[in-house]
């Protein structure tokens, strides 16, 4: 019996994908919930399985671009013996060994013959230093000096890799992935479809940084997971939408739609791209089930396991581009979001507190956000109630 391979829904907003890496080739036997083909969609790439075991027979190739339920092969049941055979078949036809036989006397080497003696004035004896010198660049001597036939005979046909010329002007390419054309798409959309503006402030992560070395080991301990700074932010950044519920809000149609959820994306750097996996209800869940959640999700998506649910849904983005030593930048939205906050580097700056200029851990923020929702006022404040919490950490055990 055949079972047809169908490509399966992917979430709501995906409609199609492309054929990526074939990890079992038309023909093989394939074991039930075996790894079989790769999907690669403009959000993840997704692996199939073997429904059952069989041989599998594909009716697409690598970069085809197919529809959700096209039917791209099918697994053939009848035939699940049918890689045993194979084996035997080969192990048949392998020839017997065969004793191994003496040397022909054509085939024995020759022993070395020491090479004839150059003319000199006398038989057998070098004359002068000239003629002992002409002797190491006679051909004849150096083709049959045993001495100088030590090197394997494959260097002699070997020729060095061809190099550029000083100064060549050379390039390399490479395919671009279904991910990097779609976000490369996306993110020219966003710079044309939306009204983006970037507001700045700096934030005095002073407070914060006594917090995360007071209490690192208890918390690692007791949970299992560092302290980083990403709960902070997160339950700042939940602090402040609900005082600015313009930030959790999208354009439907003619419509504003605002969020009474607080789903928040984090953007991860990955060898495919940029993703930005979702941690869900940040307004209940611990500082603890932020760190253990970021975690699975960046594993995931450095492992290429995200699905396409885990991108799905967030209200807000927050981006660290500290993490690769970046001072300020300016981050771009994730449609159909309408703000993005950027975290960035901390340095030790002099600053002036209570008249008095003191070092202090200083970062810069960005938030970025489409000013046909959001206006000045909004963004500025959103982004300054941001930087009072993180300044007074006690503000998130008190709510305000």
């Amino acid at each position: 019996m055949k079972i047809d391979i169908k490509v399966p829904a992917m979430g709501e907003s995906i409609s199609e994908a492309t054929i990526g890496t074939i990890l079992k080739e038309a023909g093989s036997f394939v074991q039930a919930d075996e790894e079989i083909i790769e999907l690669e969609t403009d959000k993840v790439n997704q692996v199939l399985y073997a429904p059952q075991a069989g041989v599998v027979t594909w009716t697409t190739s690598h970069g085809a671009v197919v529809k959700i339920g096209d039917v791209i092969g099918s697994i053939d049941t009848d035939k699940q013996t049918g890689k045993a055979p194979l084996k035997e078949k080969k192990e048949a036809k392998a020839p017997p060994q065969q004793p191994a036989k003496a040397a022909s006397p054509q085939m024995e080497m020759p022993l070395l013959q020491p090479p004839p003696a150059p003319p000199t004035s006398k038989a057998g004896v070098r004359g002068s230093k000239e003629l002992f010198l002409s002797e190491l660049t006679i051909p004849e001597l150096q083709q049959k000096d045993p001495i100088r036939q030590e090197a394997p005979a494959t260097q002699k046909t070997q020729q060095p890799a061809p190099q550029a010329p000083a100064g060549a002007r050379t390039e390399t390419r490479k395919k671009m992935s279904k991910i990097r054309k779609v976000i490369a798409t996306r993110l020219v959309d966003v710079m044309q479809q939306t009204a983006m503006l970037t507001s700045f402030n700096e934030v005095d992560m002073t407070q914060v940084n006594a917090l995360r070395e007071s209490y690192k080991e208890a918390f690692a301990k007791k949970f299992g997971v560092r302290l980083g700074y990403m709960p902070f932010f997160v339950k700042a950044a939940v602090s402040a939408m609900k005082e600015f519920p313009e930030i959790n809000a999208y354009i439907d149609g003619d419509d504003l739609a605002y969020r009474n959820y607080f789903d928040i994306g984090i953007a991860v750097g990955t060898d495919r791209g940029l993703v930005v996996p979702v941690v869900r209800n940040c307004d209940a869940i611990t500082f603890a089930d932020i760190e253990k959640n970021i975690e699975s999700l960046a594993h995931k998506a450095r492992e290429g396991g995200l699905t396409p649910a885990d991108l799905q849904g967030g209200g807000f983005t927050i981006t660290n581009g500290g993490t690769y030593g970046s001072l300020l930048s300016t981050p771009i939205i994730n449609p159909p979001q309408c703000a993005i906050l950027g975290m960035h580097k901390i340095e030790k700056r002099p600053v002036v507190v209570n008249d008095q200029i003191v070092i202090r851990s200083m970062m810069y923020l960005a938030l970025s956000y489409d000013h046909r929702i959001v206006d000045g006022k909004e963004a500025v404040s959103f982004l300054v109630h941001i930087k009072n919490v993180l300044e007074d950490p006690s503000r998130l055990v008190l709510g305000i």
